[in-house]
């Protein structure tokens, strides 16, 4: 009795310890590859994402790297939908106003 009793202990034991060497080694790991220089390409990824994201924050809202070009183009496609469609804020999503249709009863 006492021996199975030292076996079930030693099994808990092993097991608590496997799940905390797990748990440190996924933690150093982490914190090496942060330690360490980051692949070239990775670095690169990085990079440029920071850079879109001032590039964007200096937009304001608009295309990034949006040229002359764009601009002259999208302002000329306004003026189309503009003379189709006649005038009024094209940048503005319009407002829909529905009203209840007047219903007729039918007699049977």
């Amino acid at each position: 009795m006492a021996l199975h009793k030292l076996f079930r202990l030693s099994s808990l034991f092993r097991s608590a310890v496997s799940l905390t060497l797990r748990r440190n080694v996924g933690l150093s790991a982490v914190l090496f590859n942060r330690a360490k220089d980051l692949d070239p390409i990775q670095k690169l990824f990085l990079d440029k994402i920071r850079d879109y994201s001032t590039k964007s924050k200096a937009a304001a809202g608009g295309i990034v790297d949006a040229g002359p070009s764009y601009e002259k183009g999208v302002s000329e496609e306004i003026t189309k939908l503009q003379r189709l469609y006649g005038t009024g804020d094209l940048t503005k999503f319009p407002d829909f106003k529905f009203t209840e249709p007047q219903l007729q009863e039918v007699a049977k």
